[in-house]
């Protein structure tokens, strides 16, 4: 399965994208969602983005359509739950429990599947029905170009069968960490975005 982005739980309006650009990232357009409650800030790449999500109108957030996607728990301040989510262009040949998910900001012919049983200790795991193409990326003063893996630790070591299919590699430790590797790490460095995000980045 292909990564179309992957989300981090942001305080309102983002401000941790500060580190992003500090680092040398470019931003790309962010989104609002009408009736889901949510907008972010969106960082481009040539194969997938990175988006910093936070609950724009809890009433929205909370309401009957969105409260089965347990968003507003995953992007409430303070929660112990995974502040992650990883989005995939298609459900491929992986077969998942998920429910079918229809936002009223997306067109009438695309839908959302979402792991119906994946605990909130990991990452939200969905992906997009007829999902629409990325826009070309910029160029960023870091370097960086392609998501190439993506590693992700947590405080409990149990795994749902969506995050064994995922194709993400998990490790157990004291705190939620997502490590993203950029062309398969050809420059041998690494940026921490702690504490200011739970991200670090392999390049």
């Amino acid at each position: 399965m292909q990564i179309d982005h992957i989300f981090i739980r942001a305080s309102v309006s983002a401000p941790e994208a500060a580190a992003l650009r500090a680092f040398g990232l470019s931003e790309g357009s962010g989104n609002v969602h009408p009736g889901q409650g949510t907008a972010n800030r969106r960082f481009f790449f040539a194969n997938a983005f990175l988006e910093l999500l936070w609950v724009a109108d809890a009433v929205e957030a909370t309401s009957p359509l969105t409260t089965p996607t347990r968003l507003h728990e995953r992007l409430s301040a303070g929660s112990d739950t995974s502040p992650f989510g990883l989005c995939f262009r298609d459900a491929g040949a992986l077969t998942l429990p998920v429910f079918d998910y229809r936002p009223t900001y997306l067109p009438p012919d695309m839908s959302i599947g979402i792991a119906s049983e994946a605990p909130l200790s990991e990452p939200m795991w969905f992906y997009l029905a007829g999902g629409q193409p990325l826009p070309p990326p910029p160029r960023h003063a870091a370097g960086v170009s392609r998501i190439t893996a993506v590693r992700c630790t947590q405080p409990s070591a149990a795994l749902s069968a969506a995050a064994v299919a995922s194709g993400v590699t998990f490790a157990e430790g004291s705190e939620h960490l997502l490590e993203i590797s950029f062309d398969d790490e050809v420059q041998g460095r690494t940026h921490d975005f702690r504490p200011a995000l739970p991200l670090v980045f392999r390049y």
